[in-house]
């Protein structure tokens, strides 16, 4: 029972030594960063978690990725909208909203005061609605869903 273990015999030793280069440990390393093969709570999984979390956190403030929303004007208050006869809706929008300066497109004007409110539309007509004096006090405008 009490037998001795010779580790000096040949058969024990005769592991052979490969010799390992360094940079075969790295493309090792780099390897199993790409097949994700490494345990969970090693070493090398806690650093592929760590700069994944690190490009998710940091990656919008470097990365312009042009995800805002498209800025729209205010919508005008006071804008009034009635229902008409034929299914569709007549909107009354004040004169103080729309600029009526020289060259002024008076139509697109109303359309992109309509817009925000209905969405894309198309105006079939408008008209100016005056006062006793002859001043306008608002607009008419009857539009069609697109």
């Amino acid at each position: 029972m009490n037998s001795k273990i010779n580790l000096q015999s040949e058969s024990v030793l005769a592991v052979p030594t490969v010799p390992v280069s360094s940079m075969g440990a790295i493309w090792r390393t780099i390897r199993g960063y790409i097949l994700w093969s490494y345990e969970r709570g090693s070493l090398h999984y806690d650093i592929m978690v760590t700069l994944i979390l690190i490009f998710v956190f940091l990656s919008p403030r470097v990365i312009n990725f042009k995800d805002k929303p498209v800025e729209r004007g205010p919508v005008s208050t006071g804008v009034l909208i009635i229902p008409d006869a034929k299914g569709g809706f007549i909107y009354q929008i004040p004169s103080k909203a729309v600029n009526t300066s020289a060259g002024a497109d008076i139509s697109s004007q109303l359309e992109r005061i309509i817009e925000p409110i209905s969405g894309a539309v198309s105006i079939t007509k408008y008209e100016p609605v005056k006062d006793a004096a002859g001043h306008i006090q608002s607009y008419k405008v009857w539009v069609d869903k697109e």
